[in-house]
């Protein structure tokens, strides 16, 4: 019944380190047996007869060298792993370990060893006739050239994986996939709705955790079937437990009493761990992004910079959000019986940029950027997104002003939230002028 479970589950398996190289392995056995099936073809043309010392010399030459640069491959994997850690937040380890182009360069090193490893056995016991020492020459020169691109692409990619800038990037890309399932009047298929109903029956999980994913498109064929609607208490990113409601069901008539089975089967639903993950969980995006601006402002690092950069990043984050919400604004959600809360604005603004506000306070250069932002953020076409850029910029300015003790640079925050409409300008309220 809920099948997304299965791709979600897959998904997170093709992130683990170990999955790649094991089916490299696989491919790269399975190509020495396929090679004998050359000497069954009926083949029209003569093939060169390769030796069988030749071939061996060229498999035993690449599982000699395969070996230490597979060595050297996880070496640096866990250097560039620990550095990531280090300049930017542990929250951002899982990004860097599901590298796509690391992950397929140590699966062809690895993959190639093992290629050459059983090749050589093969060849050693005579598997091979002509056609199929020929085939599997072929076939390594093949997995040779591959290899060898392999090798340059990833040392061009291993010196910059790790490095604060490519985890930025990481970072930024998996918070916006993970809007995607929210925007418009849709949020994870379902219908978003701002305030949701406090009646219904509750049905709780039996174990503590994350939510992680939820299957939606199983949650509302279980809807139709049972002819009722949905409202999910709890989204990705919720932390849970036997006292916190998963969701609620609205009967639409006389209540019904839930068996055991079926309450079972709208728990499976909900994918559990014990932690965050990125998937369909934009505030845990948002999140660990403003961590690495509040880590650069920390006196060991001392770099207002990249703070900055992080400002900028969130700001470009949110306005792209906001006008993926107007274009898609028009599509209606596929679970027409699944009632989802919508993601607060202020939710999202705090998420982003409090941390940030309250480490980078004595900064006046930090302080001008975030009015900046504020501002832009207070012309988006969602309402509520302005309302709460116009809070924050209040907020920012009420600790600039508690902060900052030299006139001329608490002018020039003042000025800036001025400029952009500041909630708390002269204090007059801005939420007036909607």
């Amino acid at each position: 019944m809920f099948g997304s479970r299965f791709f979600f589950a897959l998904k997170a398996l093709r992130e683990r380190l170990w999955v790649r190289p094991l089916t490299y392995v696989l491919m790269a056995v399975g190509l020495i047996f396929l090679a004998q099936a050359a000497d069954r073809l009926a083949i029209p043309m003569p093939l060169p007869d390769i030796s069988a010392e030749t071939i061996e010399k060229l498999l035993t030459v690449i599982s000699a060298s395969m070996l230490g640069v597979a060595t050297f491959a996880v070496a640096s994997m866990v250097s560039a792993y620990a550095a990531a850690g280090r300049s930017a937040t542990p929250r951002a380890f899982s990004l860097v370990v599901a590298d796509q182009v690391s992950q397929t360069a140590l699966s062809s090193f690895v993959g190639a060893f093992i290629y050459s490893i059983v090749g050589i056995v093969a060849i050693r016991v005579g598997l091979y006739e002509t056609a199929g020492r020929f085939s599997i020459f072929i076939t390594t020169l093949g997995i040779f050239s591959w290899v060898v691109l392999t090798f340059v692409r990833w040392v061009d990619n291993i010196a910059r994986l790790g490095r604060l800038g490519n985890t930025i990037e990481k970072v930024e890309a998996a918070t916006r996939a993970a809007f995607r399932p929210w925007t418009g009047e849709s949020a994870l298929g379902g219908v978003a709705v701002r305030e949701m109903s406090e009646s219904g029956m509750p049905v709780c999980p039996a174990t503590f955790g994350y939510i992680q994913h939820i299957d939606t498109d199983g949650l509302q064929s279980w809807a139709e079937e049972q002819e009722v609607a949905l409202d999910l208490r709890s989204v990705p990113g919720a932390f849970v437990s036997p006292a916190r409601a998963l969701l609620t069901i609205d009967w639409q008539g006389a209540p019904r009493e839930l068996e055991d089975a079926q309450r079972a089967c709208l728990v499976r639903a909900f994918v559990i761990g014990s932690k965050r993950t990125f998937d369909e969980d934009p505030r845990f995006g948002l999140i660990v992004l403003s961590e690495i601006g509040s880590r650069a402002l920390s006196p060991a690092t001392n770099d207002p910079g990249t703070a900055i950069e992080i400002i900028n990043k969130l700001t470009h984050i949110l306005l792209d959000r906001d006008s993926a919400a107007k274009r898609d604004g028009a599509n209606p959600p596929r679970c027409s019986r699944i009632r989802v809360p919508a993601l607060s604005p202020d939710d999202l603004l705090e998420d982003a940029f409090a941390a940030i506000e309250k480490d980078g306070v004595n900064s006046v250069e930090l302080g001008i950027r975030l009015q900046k932002s504020y501002s832009l953020l207070a012309r988006a076409q969602d309402c509520g997104m302005r309302k709460a850029a116009k809070r924050r910029s209040g907020l920012a300015l009420e600790r600039a002003e508690h902060a900052l003790t030299f006139p001329d640079d608490l002018d020039r925050v003042r000025r800036a939230a001025r400029d952009g409409a500041g909630s708390l300008v002269d204090g007059k309220s801005a939420d007036a002028e909607d």
